[in-house]
């Protein structure tokens, strides 16, 4: 199986939604995708939680395929978000320096790409 790690570190709304919708394709096309939320995404955090908000229902689909590994505890916590985090069920990653760490992600066969 192909595996794919998307890290989501523009803050733009319309760049995130196309990570999350890029995930939910490439998972139903037989690849394990997963998603870090990163940098300056980390402030969209609170608005995945909101119903009627544009970024809620990818963000729904993503969270019951299993797809969201985690978001940046360092940045989350410069951004104000890690409660946010924490409140919709992520996990805070934070294995590099208090960032999720690319060398983990190649060393288990993901491939990376960042947005």
């Amino acid at each position: 199986m192909k595996k794919v790690v998307l890290f989501a570190f523009n803050g733009e709304v319309m760049c995130f939604i196309h990570v999350l919708l890029n995930a939910l394709d490439l998972k139903s096309k037989g690849y394990d995708a997963r998603v870090v939320i990163e940098g300056a995404a980390t402030k969209l955090i609170p608005d995945l939680g909101v119903e009627g908000s544009l970024l809620n229902g990818p963000f729904k689909k993503a969270k019951a395929e299993n797809i969201i590994d985690g978001v940046c505890r360092a940045c989350s916590e410069k951004m104000g978000t890690s409660g946010d985090a924490g409140a919709l069920g992520l996990n805070l990653l934070a294995d590099m320096w208090g960032h999720p760490g690319i060398a983990r992600y190649l060393m288990e066969g993901y491939e990376v790409i960042t947005f």
